[in-house]
């Protein structure tokens, strides 16, 4: 399977990754959709880089980049620039699960169908090469753009976790979102 759209592709990390896999695991206006609470260290990434070639069965998660494909004024095609990733997480193969989660690191490559196109590739894989019953995202209920990502992928929310995410003083509630293979 290519995991090939008509203006993005998705493909494995490599070592050439790691800056740019830095400067976005250390962004920290990200931190709140990721999770994250301290900075990553380089050494930590390189790890993780090094160790990604083993497979979802073993890391229990999948990190693909994405490739925007970009051509000149002629139509030709010019190269490829990486604009995100979007990772299967928390893989779950006796219940055929996993979750999603996604990245479009430059604001101005939002809202442009990139990750529309690379969530639709990524919940294919999932369902036709992990053969997944279900995918499901986390998504802070203000997140509107998220929201309206995963719906448009088919996505639906069946929760909400009340009070789930605390930030800077405030607690904010999450939806659970699933997409269940028809």
């Amino acid at each position: 399977m290519q995991l090939v759209g008509e203006l993005i592709q998705l493909r494995a990390l490599e070592p050439a990754d790691l800056k740019l896999l830095y400067k976005w695991e250390n962004d920290s206006t990200i931190w709140s959709v990721s999770g994250t609470l301290v900075p990553f260290s380089k050494f930590v990434l390189e790890e993780f880089v090094n160790q990604v070639h083993q497979d979802i069965y073993t890391n229990k998660q999948l990190r693909l980049m994405i490739d925007l494909k970009y051509f000149n004024e002629d139509g030709d095609n010019d190269g490829i620039r990486s604009i995100g990733c979007v990772d299967l997480f928390d893989f779950d193969p006796k219940n055929n699960r996993a979750g999603v989660g996604i990245l479009i690191a430059d604001r101005n490559d939002r809202g442009r169908g990139f990750a529309t196109e690379a969530l639709h590739l990524m919940v294919d894989y999932g369902f036709e090469v992990l053969d997944l019953h279900q995918i499901y995202a986390n998504v802070r209920v203000e997140n509107e753009s998220s929201v309206a990502l995963f719906k448009r992928v088919g996505f639906e929310v069946t929760g909400l976790k009340q009070d789930w995410m605390y930030e800077q003083g405030k607690y904010y509630d999450e939806y659970t979102m699933q997409l269940i293979k028809k």
